[in-house]
């Protein structure tokens, strides 16, 4: 691998890797956005391929991954890729075309994008490639729509293990490979391939999945690649600030350290670019509050800090020394006080 991305040096904090998605910072230039996560104290950042972020279409491409590539070591920020952007392809249809298309053609366009990613992943040193399947196309039925998916992932894998890069497709609401049992029957179909990983977003585990979400991460714990967390409610499917969800983190937060998980935890927040830097500011902190409270199951609380309400963003009393990225002083961090939203 070329790149320095992945090869930052580890953090000197001690615990899980916070990194933030470029997608909740597309109103600021890439190394802009780079160089406020290193300033904030992430350890990282998700690099979704767009227009306004190293676009995969445009001329030059490795020259661009080459100059990001310095940036990343800069700064010490480690990396994963992914490929989400909504109008890469098509600027008239949401993340189309995708590998389910009945053209050909079409899904080969999308293969090609993701094999681009695969180049720039191994470029930047990062730990992993996301994607996804996509949904359904009109009048394409599941039965139809799996061997293309399987077919076009095949074909991604074996690039993928060429360049030596981790493959994590994402289980996403409404898509073809929408939850952790769809991720599982993908794998049985490929005869369980050790390069295909899993991207394990925890609120989609709360908006659809039975399980709550710190089983979803034990269940998911074998096949982790890449985290993304954000609040979210039941039900729903809206990525929200951290406070304005359902979703408990600290019990979270205490399952993947349980799991030993070493790639990064990206906050994404895909809809609130409008206030990028100062939601990267409040997620971290909140993320970093609620890790010094998480335990694991049964573990005591006695002598520790309270954590208060699954959703709300007060993280109780401190009992040590005041978080480096909050209040000196150890006082209420603006944006944290009982019901308050981050952003």
């Amino acid at each position: 691998m070329t790149g320095t991305g992945g090869t930052a040096p580890p953090p000197t904090r001690s615990g899980l890797r916070y990194a933030y998605g470029t997608n909740g910072l597309a109103d600021l230039r890439l190394g802009d956005a780079l160089a406020l996560l290193a300033d904030l104290g992430y350890d990282g950042v998700g690099l979704t391929l767009d227009h306004m972020h190293l676009d995969p279409l445009a001329p030059d491409l490795a020259r661009r991954t080459a100059a990001v590539g310095r940036a990343l070591g800069k700064h010490g920020l480690a990396v994963t890729v992914e490929t989400g952007a909504r109008y890469v392809l098509d600027p008239r249809r949401k993340h189309h075309p995708t590998l389910l298309d009945p053209d050909p053609d079409a899904r080969g366009a999308r293969l090609e994008l993701l094999l681009k990613a695969v180049r720039v992943a191994a470029d930047l040193g990062a730990h992993a490639v996301h994607f996804f399947s996509g949904v359904l196309p009109p009048r394409t039925d599941a039965h139809t729509a799996w061997p293309r998916f399987a077919d076009s992932v095949s074909a991604l894998l074996t690039a993928a293990r060429a360049a030596g890069v981790e493959l994590a497709v994402e289980p996403e609401p409404g898509h073809l490979l929408g939850d952790l049992a769809a991720f599982q029957r993908l794998r049985t179909t490929l005869g369980e391939p050790d390069g295909l990983g899993l991207t394990l977003d925890v609120g989609h585990c709360l908006c659809l999945e039975s399980a709550t979400p710190q089983e979803c991460v034990r269940d998911a714990a074998p096949w982790l690649r890449h985290v993304q967390i954000e609040d979210m409610r039941r039900g729903v499917h809206e990525h929200l600030p951290f406070g304005e969800g359902e979703l408990d983190v600290p019990p979270v937060l205490a399952a993947l350290r349980e799991a030993e998980y070493g790639g990064l935890v990206t906050v994404e927040l895909p809809r609130h670019s409008h206030a990028g830097p100062d939601c990267a500011r409040d997620a971290l902190r909140f993320l970093r509050r609620a890790e010094s409270v998480a335990r694991p199951p049964g573990a005591s609380t006695e002598g520790g800090a309270a954590w208060v309400g699954a959703s709300g963003a007060e993280a109780g009393a401190r009992t040590g020394p005041a978080d480096a990225a909050g209040d000196a002083a150890g006082r209420a961090l603006p944006g944290e006080q009982r019901g308050a939203a981050p952003c």
